[in-house]
């Protein structure tokens, strides 16, 4: 335990977007004027997936949603604790209590909807009032709206299923975004000069629509490049299911493979095509090249 009070924003934080952001505002806030660590306390799968035995589509993985937290907001202090059974069936009051005990929490912050403990009987309410017995200081977010819409994770979802990143990023507040590790392809674009790397999606992550997008593709030396990066299961070429990210860098020359890579989601620029042969592909490639480097000039 942290010598260090804590002031702890409390939630799953799926796509870390507009409505997260003002927890993540406040926390900073209080840190400073109380002088306490900055910290986020979430959860490594859905609690909702797990109490409601449905499968929801996760917007980031585990490891890009600390990460978009601490590059956007600076704070470095994220606890990722272990969703099980045995913490589907703690008790609300034994939660509360952990966090006093276990993480030193001295201020809390939560948003609206925020339930936790055994069949999610723990609300904003309970929270306040076990801080209080606690000595816990505790402030209570209100939704977030954007165009007259609350802001969800569920909304953001649907967007992004629908290709459609750019209504998505305005609720995000960032663009979206994947990390992954280089795998090896069928390295078919080096021989048509447009040398791409592979990357997948981690086990229940959204997939967004098909289709090749323009990005920013983010180096593992703090290079930045744009990119064209197409998802889906390459028609062209391809005879599986399997689906990929496969970004080609523009004005990049290098071996990326079993490096880390992020790559920033922009613009759709158009659905995944079966071309009839490689050299409508490879003059479709070009296109998509051209058009990327036109919309990044453009914002």
């Amino acid at each position: 335990m942290t010598e260090k009070k804590r002031v702890i924003a409390l939630g799953f934080f799926d796509g870390v977007h507009v409505g997260h952001s003002a927890l993540m505002e406040r926390v900073l806030k209080i840190a400073s004027t109380k002088d306490l660590l900055p910290s986020v306390i979430t959860f490594d799968k859905n609690p909702k997936s797990m109490v409601t035995k449905k499968k929801i589509p996760l917007i980031n993985s585990c490891e890009d949603r600390a990460g978009l937290i601490r590059r956007i907001f600076g704070i470095n202090n994220v606890i990722i604790l272990h969703f099980d059974t045995q913490t589907q069936h703690m008790h609300w009051t034994t939660f509360v209590e952990h966090l006093s005990s276990e993480f030193n929490a001295a201020h809390l912050v939560a948003g609206y909807d925020f339930r936790f403990g055994y069949k999610g009987e723990g609300n904003v309410d309970r929270l306040a009032e076990k801080s209080r017995e606690l000595g816990i200081d505790c402030d209570i977010i209100p939704a977030v709206k954007y165009k007259g819409i609350v802001i969800s994770s569920t909304h953001i979802r649907q967007l992004i299923a629908e290709g459609d990143m750019e209504q998505a990023n305005e609720f995000l507040g960032h663009p979206h975004v994947l990390t992954d590790i280089v795998r090896y392809g069928y390295r078919l674009g080096r021989t048509i000069g447009t040398p791409t790397i592979n990357m997948g999606f981690s086990d229940g992550v959204l997939i967004p629509a098909y289709g090749v997008y323009a990005t920013r593709v983010y180096l593992p030396d703090g290079r930045e490049h744009i990119g064209v990066t197409n998802i889906g299961v390459r028609p062209t070429v391809n005879h599986t299911d399997t689906i990929t990210a496969e970004t080609h860098i523009i004005d990049f020359t290098g071996n990326l493979y079993g490096m880390t890579v992020r790559i920033e989601f922009y613009k759709r620029l158009r659905p995944e095509i079966k071309f009839d042969n490689i050299e409508q592909l490879k003059a479709q490639i070009q296109k998509d090249i051209d058009n990327a480097r036109d919309y990044f000039k453009s914002i």
